[in-house]
């Protein structure tokens, strides 16, 4: 897993993590990281969150396991943006919020899916910039 991007402190928690899904982390640690240029990571409520310019905009949640989702959000906060708007032509994010997505991931899913995963999340962060 090359998480060169993510640093020591996510290559550590990736290297220690005891997970039923370790395996499909780890790829889309890496899908994240090099879905476009200038994604960070480090681990955030004991996950791996991806950044944009320093700000949290993509988390996975692997709790309760064998749980696997990615949270897209604008960090933290909800952030009252009336003008905010974004599309998934993928078809894979679950919108549960105004700024803030969902999507489920299966067993299998992260490897089938990973050219739309990684469209999705340098969208994302495009748009959340």
């Amino acid at each position: 897993m090359a998480a060169t991007r993510g640093g020591a402190e996510l290559t550590a928690y990736l290297a220690a993590l005891d997970h039923p899904r370790k395996a499909e982390i780890e790829q889309l640690a890496a899908l994240a990281l090099g879905a476009a240029p200038g994604i960070t990571g480090h681990v955030k409520w004991n996950a791996p969150s991806f950044c944009n310019g320093g700000d949290d905009r993509v988390t996975l949640r692997l709790q309760p396991p064998p749980t696997l989702q990615i949270i897209f959000h604008r960090g933290a906060r909800s952030k009252a943006d009336p003008d905010f708007r974004f599309v998934d032509e993928s078809g894979l994010l679950q919108m549960v919020a105004a700024d803030r997505g969902v999507v489920k991931l299966g067993e299998g899913d992260v490897a089938a899916k990973a050219d739309a995963l990684a469209k999705l999340i340098a969208q994302w962060m495009e748009a959340t910039a």
